[in-house]
């Protein structure tokens, strides 16, 4: 059951879903699980692997030149979503990016995903490399999220990029693409950000998952925003507990996101990480009963690893 068959079912009731990252490379999948297993008394109806992508170092030779490398220091998406579907019987998302992918690379991803019977895909353009200012698409690759989708219709309806296939069998992917709440930083403005995102659903993506929020007016506005525009696919709230003082300047920075005063106010006055993750588990449960109220199709939360937060959260909510 991919994830809008999933909403539809619910009939209006919220569903529970989160995200993972995978481990960093060297780890055992059992870490992993130890993340997955404490949350599984509340029924996800998916589950997201976030895709991590090459990044480059430069090591020193032995005859003073640098040599560029590329690493990735969290590989394995696919195989943890295949694992997460035969250990747990429930879907699991794959994130896949625009970086890192030509084309072809790209056809070859969702074929694997496909034997796999994985039919759930989250389509993102994905972040610069850290050593890049901004984003630059592969060779041959998409710059955009929204050709990734084109491309992932195409297979849906059985058009690869080989124009020797005769008869081939069509993909049957549900897709979803970012929304972004309070706009892509690198969006002129709020509307602009919504026209991008109207073209990707019109392109054939089925629902939306939002960018973290911390004030649930930005969400309801999105919302509201979106569907006067046209944009009527389920769109899914995405959360975050603040849990440490990194996160105080880290998330507004990184995400280009606004804390609200009475959350800022309160973090301010909070002196160690514990203080922190206390205000940050209750602001989100308050946050998560308010959106569930509203009947949101699924409370979203990416755990970043903290499972035990989470845990605590849904356990106020549901």
């Amino acid at each position: 059951m991919n994830v809008v068959e999933s909403i539809e079912k619910a009939k209006g009731e919220t569903l529970f879903s989160f995200e993972i990252l995978p481990p960093l490379k060297g780890s055992s999948i059992k870490k992993l699980y130890a993340g997955i297993d404490p949350l599984m008394e509340f029924k996800p109806s998916f589950i997201n692997v976030t895709y991590h992508r090459e990044e480059y170092v430069y090591k020193k030779q032995s005859n003073g030149l640098l040599s560029r490398t590329a690493t990735r220091k969290r590989p394995g998406t696919v195989g943890i979503c295949a694992a997460i579907k035969n250990k747990y019987k429930i879907e699991a998302v794959p994130h896949l990016t625009c970086g890192g992918f030509s084309k072809e690379e790209t056809e070859d991803a969702l074929i694997d995903l496909n034997f796999l019977g994985i039919n759930n895909v989250l389509a993102l353009r994905g972040d610069p490399i850290k050593s890049e200012p901004n984003f630059v698409p592969d060779d041959g690759g998409h710059a955009y999220a929204k050709e990734l989708v084109d491309q992932i219709v195409a297979m849906n309806s059985g058009n690869y990029m080989s124009d020797e296939l005769v008869n081939a069998e069509p993909t049957d992917f549900c897709i979803g693409v970012a929304g972004y709440p309070e706009k892509h930083y690198e969006s002129m403005s709020l509307k602009t950000d919504l026209k991008h995102l109207k073209a990707k659903v019109d392109a054939g993506a089925e629902y939306i998952v939002t960018q973290m929020f911390f004030d649930n007016k930005k969400y309801f506005d999105f919302v509201e925003q979106c569907r006067a525009m046209g944009i009527n696919v389920p769109i899914i709230p995405g959360l975050k507990p603040i849990t440490t003082m990194r996160h105080i300047s880290f998330i507004p920075k990184t995400f280009s996101i606004d804390l609200p005063e009475d959350l800022a106010d309160g973090l301010e006055k909070c002196k160690t990480n514990e203080d922190i993750t206390r205000l940050g588990t209750e602001w989100c449960i308050e946050q998560s009963k308010e959106l569930k109220a509203a009947g949101v199709p699924s409370l979203h939360y990416y755990t970043m690893g903290k499972s035990k937060v989470v845990k605590e959260i849904v356990s106020a909510v549901y």
